[in-house]
């Protein structure tokens, strides 16, 4: 065993076989390494794990609640890229503004047009996908299908306010194929709305975690959020 084997951590170890099984998965799709963005989700972990993930090339990270990332940030490189990938509630929409890249989770109008308006003020363009329901889950949120293109075609409009994309979080089955058809239907989601709406871009599909990340990956997946199997149990 060498000197780098024997020293590495276990964060580069699993960054190094996350990214293997990402590669083989974009292979199998017939896709490329460079339409599949890493997130690592750090919920619960220190802002020392964060650096070790970075300092391995780890440049987007992941988190759960605006104010745990607050905390985090000063601790952590200035070339991250923020993603809130959990529920934001509107009292803190404004510190989200201020301080993610992307926001994953947007779910209702009125959200977005605050968000809009924190990001006029804060004089930036906010990137923002769409979340949606797939399942009957009561605990998580998102928009019904059927909503979607009446709130999508309403969001459009925001001026300072850019969908991306949509996001979904699947229930959790005990295989990760049982995510395939929830994957699949939210990139014919995606694909109904560019039919209706032709001129816009919706290039980003955030799906895909710990558990099924490679079945995201052949169904489109452009945004994988990974936690566990980077930084281990929470």
């Amino acid at each position: 065993m060498t000197n780098t084997a024997a020293n590495a951590s276990p964060i580069a170890e699993n960054l190094a076989a996350i990214r293997e099984r990402i590669a083989a998965a974009v292979r199998r799709a017939g896709r490329r390494m460079e339409q599949v963005t890493l997130i690592a989700v750090s919920k619960n972990h220190p802002a020392t794990a964060i650096q070790q993930a970075a300092a391995c090339g780890a440049l987007d990270i992941g988190e759960n609640r605006v104010q745990e990332a607050l905390a985090k940030i000063p601790h952590t490189p200035p070339t991250l890229r923020w993603h809130l990938i959990g529920h934001l509630q509107s009292n803190k929409a404004k510190p989200a503004v201020e301080n993610f890249h992307l926001i994953h989770t947007v779910d209702s109008i009125p959200l977005a047009q605050r968000i809009d308006r924190l990001a006029r003020e804060a004089g930036k363009e906010q990137l923002a996908l769409l979340q949606v329901k797939l399942g009957d889950e009561a605990a998580k949120s998102g928009l019904a299908p059927a909503d979607l293109p009446t709130i999508y075609a309403a969001v459009r409009e925001l001026p300072n306010l850019r969908v991306r994309g949509l996001m979904t979080i699947p229930p959790l089955g005990p295989s990760p194929e049982d995510a395939r058809p929830h994957f699949r239907q939210l990139r014919a989601l995606r694909n109904q709305l560019l039919d209706r709406f032709p001129d816009d871009s919706l290039p980003e599909l955030s799906m895909g975690m710990s558990h099924d990340f490679e079945v995201a990956i052949e169904e489109g997946a452009t945004l994988i959020r990974v936690g566990t199997a980077i930084f281990g149990a929470r």
